[in-house]
């Protein structure tokens, strides 16, 4: 087999393990909360059950002092995935509406494992993959979480109308151990020397990563980047719910429809990113980013037609896939040797924790204002990075 499709396979199939049951409970919780007419501020509060994932950089240095090789990697690897899908089975025999408190506290713990083996899996791939063949290696990245997302929050909602809380927990557990299959068995190639063993963690190993020199404007990009499609993202399935869609119709065009398009555009983004300049290819993303918000001003309210809600969803889940390679690319070329987990890490941590801000912030403000308010801030914040693109950024992302 070659060798090169070997890695590509492997990261494809770590990164669908962790994504699968993440975009399960971060989508049917939301879903079933706005039927029980939960605000939408609300549902935007539930988006904390991802805090373990903005706090993971605080034991990343840990990881990254214990793996000297790649294989210490992989042992985390498996190790934290087993722990995840045991605890997702404990979540299956508690009811979802009598023991909701208990089933949000045993997600978070299910979350700090899952964000060790992704602290774990970014390091592994960084030390896999040739600088040449990053960006699509990010397209695996970006592909297997989206394709884990088509799982999770489509596939899995609609079987969940089928078969109920349980037996969907179980299979979700199952789903995430044989997703582990390829890196337990798969044999990549061997690292071309070997590394020194690392010095003890010091505590202030993942703040240093801010110490360096030139990267004020770089951090304002991580902060930024997705700023311009947060909030039509979000609020994009609370919006079909209000539409008058059921959870299976949500789930076929969100869920499978939408992230299998981001599926696609990610791996169109790799493509993109090796064959033109990177600040043209930032430009573009944010481009479509500022495009797909004028369209949801234009056709997203009042009573919208079933090829608009296709329409919407296609620019979103694409814009969206587009723009996680292209940063995942960007974040592998930061990092310090010694400290690959740790300074990915962090690079992508501010991403998500801007964009938990920007989507408890946003639903508040749509709340406020409808959706519709809600959608011409987002197309005031794409000029401003189409802006910003050309100017502050364009630096940051050259090569």
């Amino acid at each position: 087999m070659n060798q090169a499709f070997k890695k590509y396979g492997t990261l494809l199939s770590l990164y669908l393990a962790q994504s699968i049951p993440m975009s399960f409970f971060s989508t049917v919780v939301p879903v079933i909360m706005r039927q029980e007419e939960y605000s939408l501020t609300s549902i935007g509060l539930i988006q904390l059950i991802k805090i373990p994932w903005i706090l993971k950089f605080l034991w990343a240095p840990l990881i990254d002092h214990t793996s000297p090789q790649r294989k210490h990697y992989r042992r985390w690897i498996l190790g934290a995935e087993i722990f995840y899908a045991m605890v997702i089975v404990f979540v299956s025999f508690f009811n979802l509406s009598t023991d909701f408190t208990t089933i949000i506290i045993l997600v978070v713990i299910a979350f700090i494992a899952s964000g060790t083996q992704d602290i774990a899996t970014d390091a592994f791939a960084i030390l896999t993959l040739k600088p040449k063949e990053r960006s699509l290696g990010n397209s695996m990245q970006s592909g297997g979480s989206f394709l884990g997302t088509t799982i999770g929050s489509g596939v899995l909602l609609m079987a969940y109308y089928y078969i109920g809380w349980q037996a969907l927990l179980l299979l979700l557990a199952f789903l995430v151990t044989m997703a582990l299959m390829p890196v337990t068995f798969a044999r990549l190639p061997l690292e071309k020397k070997d590394m020194t063993p690392k010095r003890r963690p010091k505590w202030d190993d993942g703040f240093s990563f801010f110490k360096q020199k030139g990267n004020i404007r770089h951090l304002l990009l991580l902060f930024l980047y997705n700023s311009g499609i947060i909030g039509l993202l979000a609020l994009f399935k609370p919006f079909m719910v209000d539409q008058g869609y059921t959870t299976k119709e949500i789930g076929m065009i969100s869920g499978i429809y939408g992230t299998a398009v981001g599926a696609l555009f990610s791996l169109g983004g790799g493509w993109l990113i090796r064959k033109i300049k990177r600040p043209t290819a930032l430009q573009i993303i944010f481009l479509a980013g500022f495009l797909t918000s004028l369209f949801f001003v234009w056709e997203m309210n009042g009573d919208v037609p079933l090829w608009a809600i296709y329409v919407a969803s296609s620019m979103v889940w694409g814009t969206y896939g587009m723009a996680s390679v292209f940063i995942y690319t960007v974040a592998m070329d930061k990092v310090r040797p010694g400290l690959e987990g740790t300074d990915f890490t962090i690079q992508i941590v501010i991403t998500h924790m801007s964009s938990l801000f920007l989507t408890i912030g946003l639903s508040k403000f749509a709340n406020s204002f409808g959706y519709q308010g809600m959608y011409i801030l987002e197309a005031h914040m794409g000029i401003i990075l189409l802006i910003l693109s050309r100017t502050v950024f364009k630096k940051v992302v050259e090569r």
